[in-house]
């Protein structure tokens, strides 16, 4: 998992370039239209240029849903039709942008989205969410998880709902809650990892250990990078000079904004835990080899009178005759025997000894 992919152009390129990606696993391109108003919906699956053209024309709300990795040529013919800004498409194709809201003089809105989303046990995904909100239309570019709106089309499916008989600021809401809210679970799972890394280095901390902690360490960072800006962008979409945004979906705009605060909390919180297991991992390290060197040291302490004894009683002096100090015990009938009980009376004693003093 690359923190930093390379997604920029060679230096000197004109602004506004576009450019086929190559450095990622392209994603068949899949376009719906949906055009809605109260009483009515019209769906077209992979509809041409002519067909989009036609629908947001009609006094009616149209909502251009595409799915996957376009390539240049057709995000140049799409921009065109649409009138798209140039540096937005190029920020399409090229991904890994930072959650922004740009406003275009053409009265048209281009904003930016991270979605975070689980492809595995370990491995986590950022899709990007490119929107172009202009007063009759309302283009998503997507590259994430393909069922992230199903929720949405449903709720548009229905007639009675909110999404349907609202207009597209609220479809735009709808489109962000979802987007903002795919978080929670990813953060979910990683909160369950720290937690299981927790007990793990608390327990029985090895080599594993300290990689999964440094995993778990960068898929934080990634995160943050991904998702701490977009609070930054709500903020802007609440203020909101233009009125573009009825009053009516401001509320449900603030509640966009709350979420996002809580994202913010739980990363900072999952940051300062994921900081606290390399500590807690490098004294549990530093106590299991404290007690280590303890259990060595107490055993060589205890050896190192029974060293000695058994050093003197080595001497080869029991047979000299010439002299009185020779060794009397090496010619006792019970002398080895003696000795044996000494080093055992020797090594009870400081065993009990240190036990006293919580040594051992």
């Amino acid at each position: 998992m690359r923190l930093f992919p390379k997604r920029y152009h060679p230096p000197g390129t004109p602004p506004g370039t576009l450019k086929t990606r190559t450095d990622v696993v392209v994603k068949p391109l899949q376009m719906a239209v949906y055009d809605y108003a109260d009483a009515q919906l019209q769906k077209l699956e992979n509809p041409s240029l002519t067909d989009i053209e036609a629908c947001i024309s009609r006094d009616s709300n149209t909502w251009i849903r595409i799915e996957g990795h376009p390539n240049a040529q057709w995000m140049a013919d799409f921009g065109r039709t649409l009138k798209l800004h140039p540096l937005a498409q190029e920020d399409v194709l090229n991904g890994g942008q930072r959650p922004k809201l740009e406003p275009y003089e053409d009265g048209q809105i281009f904003l930016v989205l991270n979605v975070l989303h689980r492809s595995s046990a370990d491995t986590i995904e950022i899709g990007q969410l490119s929107v172009f909100w202009n007063r009759g239309y309302l283009v998503t570019f997507h590259t994430g998880r393909s069922e992230l709106f199903d929720s949405v089309v449903k709720r548009l499916q229905n007639g009675i709902t909110r999404v349907r008989r609202r207009g597209l600021d609220y479809l735009l809401y709808s489109l962000i809650d979802a987007a903002i809210d795919e978080s929670f679970p990813v953060l979910e799972d990683l909160g369950l990892a720290i937690e299981d890394l927790e007990d793990q280095v608390a327990q029985d901390p090895d080599q594993t250990t300290i990689e999964s902690i440094h995993h778990i360490k960068r898929q934080i960072v990634l995160i943050r990078r991904a998702v701490w800006p977009q609070r930054d962008v709500i903020n802007q979409l609440l203020r909101d000079e233009e009125e573009w945004f009825d009053p009516a979906t401001r509320p449900y705009l603030r509640d966009c904004y709350d979420h996002t605060i809580q994202i913010m909390d739980l990363i900072e919180s999952y940051r300062e835990m994921g900081a606290a297991l390399l500590d807690v991992y490098l004294s549990s390290v530093s106590m299991r080899m404290n007690d280590i060197m303890r259990v060595l040291t107490i055993i060589a302490t205890i050896f190192i009178p029974l060293t000695f004894v058994a050093g003197i009683y080595g001497m080869n002096f029991g047979n000299n005759s010439q002299s009185p100090w020779a060794m009397p015990e090496l010619r006792w009938y019970w002398g080895y025997p003696m000795v044996w009980l000494l080093c055992i009376v020797i090594a009870v004693v400081m065993v009990i000894w240190f036990r006293r003093k919580n040594w051992l």
